[in-house]
């Protein structure tokens, strides 16, 4: 439980600050709109990636970090092919953000996860 608080801060405190520095090189509104839609589905993803791998049994662990290696790359093509059209987002913004947001949140996710 302590752990996964501790992810749900830190990683929104990552994506807040790289969503930041994304919004200096992305400057439109929609940019940005595209910028805070992705580090919303970037948040949810890695709470539910992190809290899978969290709870998989010690034998499992690499599976199930590699279901949520899988999960993030299903969320990535189905932002890029469903989502990004339907919502108006500029597509480089939004799929470099989330790209960018499941990557640093994810570096920090191996350092809370059991060895």
């Amino acid at each position: 439980m302590r752990a996964g608080l501790i992810f749900a801060v830190a990683s929104l405190m990552v994506i807040a600050l790289v969503g930041a520095l994304l919004a200096l090189v992305f400057r439109t509104s929609a940019d940005h709109r595209a910028i805070l839609t992705s580090a919303g589905v970037a948040w949810v993803v890695q709470l539910l990636a992190f809290a899978t791998a969290r709870m998989a049994p010690r034998n499992r662990a690499l599976q199930a970090w590699g279901l949520g290696a899988a999960l993030r790359f299903s969320v990535l093509l189905a932002y890029a092919l469903l989502a990004l059209r339907p919502l108006e987002l500029p597509a480089t913004a939004a799929l470099i953000s989330l790209a960018a947001f499941f990557f640093v949140s994810t570096l920090i996710e191996t350092r809370l996860l059991p060895e």
